[in-house]
């Protein structure tokens, strides 16, 4: 993760601005302006940055005049955007982005909550590349100015936001309807604020998937892009093939996390995850473990493999089977790993198999009575051709006759 530092940007005022700078790993990259209203909160947004530089951009947050006044003050926002203050602002930082060393490429904005305005009448002035919005309070009294811009821009709204109430939502989705530029995602049960990290209102799935969506725009408008495949297929190779547990890690960002969800083990950060892959993983899966590719699915910033995972069950594998006795039984078992990445390393790793044929497979469990099957899974995922609703029975049975 990188970390910024402020600088102040000279505007048409006597006093300049403050502004939270931030650059990537790489040294260089496409620029992204984030604008804020005047209630802040800047920590999170400063993490925001970082996050974003993280991926690649250089990261300047915005941070107006307003928020360094009164309550007063800051409660005149709209004002603010009446008379040009806060554009002129934006301006400025997004000319001192632009005029950056480190700045290479196009450049986008992104807006949270009242600065929505800003950000969308800022795009239209300077010539953005994209335009994200989250919690886009009075855009729909400038749905003129959304539909007028010559780029691609993106609305995140919660279904439950009192300040972008139903008939506001109305207006904007019937503007992104009517223009193929504009996207509109609502979020069911989220309020204002869904997407702020420390917020009351936060919703940590939704403002994942949020931003998942916000990187596949910047992706496919700003760049850069990143083969997530050939990243993926090094950090698996270090760990079944060499067995390397500090390449594995050389991988990842610098505070990964791992998720085996049905057995709950792997590690978060990197301390904890490398004591994982030490003692647990990497050096403890049997001699003839393969993996048998499926399908791969590559998106902006998370790749899902399907595969086939096959071992011979000849010592305790403590990520899967933790506290088993080798069984000596061979098994098969689909397998499908969700890895998320933050520009070109591994974020985490969620991991999904179905425990009770492995257990059936070892011999475990009984799958007499009970809707499980061993081997079986494994090899319909490979033929789908085999048989189909074994398991359901005289309920399969019952309902061919009623045809």
């Amino acid at each position: 993760m990188a970390h910024g530092s402020t600088i102040d940007i000279a505007n048409d005022t006597d006093q300049p601005l403050r502004a939270y700078l931030t650059q990537p790993p790489q040294g260089s990259g496409p620029g992204l302006v984030l604008v804020h209203d005047t209630f802040g909160p800047h920590e999170f947004l400063h993490d925001m940055a970082d996050r974003l530089a993280a991926e690649g951009y250089v990261c300047l947050v915005a941070e107006r005049s307003a928020a360094r006044g009164d309550t007063a003050t800051a409660q005149t926002l709209h004002q603010a955007v009446a008379h040009q203050q806060g554009l002129f602002e934006i301006a400025a930082s997004i000319a001192t982005l632009r005029a950056l060393p480190t700045h290479r490429g196009k450049l986008g904005i992104i807006g949270w909550r009242s600065a929505a305005l800003l950000a969308v009448l800022a795009a239209a002035r300077d010539d953005c590349a994209c335009v994200v919005i989250y919690d886009g309070v009075g855009l729909e009294s400038i749905s003129a100015a959304l539909a007028g811009l010559n780029c691609p821009v993106l609305l995140q709204l919660g279904d439950g936001d009192p300040s972008v109430p139903a008939d506001a939502r109305a207006v904007l989705a019937a503007t992104s309807n009517a223009h193929s530029h504009i996207e509109m995602q609502v979020y069911a049960c989220c309020s204002h604020d869904f997407a702020t990290a420390g917020h009351a209102n936060y919703n940590k799935p939704a403002a994942m998937m949020a931003y998942s969506r916000t990187i596949a725009l910047l992706r496919r408008v700003l760049g850069p892009l990143y083969d997530l495949s050939r990243l993926w297929d090094a950090h698996t190779l270090h760990e079944f093939a060499s067995r390397d547990v500090d390449a594995t890690m050389a991988t990842m960002v610098a505070q990964p996390y791992v998720n085996h969800i049905p057995t709950m083990t792997g590690g978060v950060g990197h301390d904890h995850l490398k004591r994982f892959y030490k003692y647990h993983f990497v050096n403890a899966n049997p001699p003839d473990t393969r993996l048998i590719p499926v399908s791969r699915t590559v998106g902006a910033d998370r790749l899902v493999d399907e595969m086939v995972f096959c071992f011979t069950h000849t010592c305790e594998i403590p990520w899967m089977l933790p506290g088993i006795a080798p069984s000596g039984r061979y098994v098969e078992i689909p397998l499908v790993a969700i890895v998320n990445f933050r520009g070109d390393k591994l974020y985490h790793e969620h991991i999904y198999w179905d425990q009770a044929s492995v257990l059936v497979q070892i011999g475990v469990l009984d799958p007499h009575g009970l809707p499980v099957a061993g081997v079986a899974t494994a090899k319909k995922l490979l033929d789908e051709t085999l048989p189909s609703n074994e398991l359901m029975g005289a309920a399969w049975a019952r309902s061919g006759r009623l045809d």
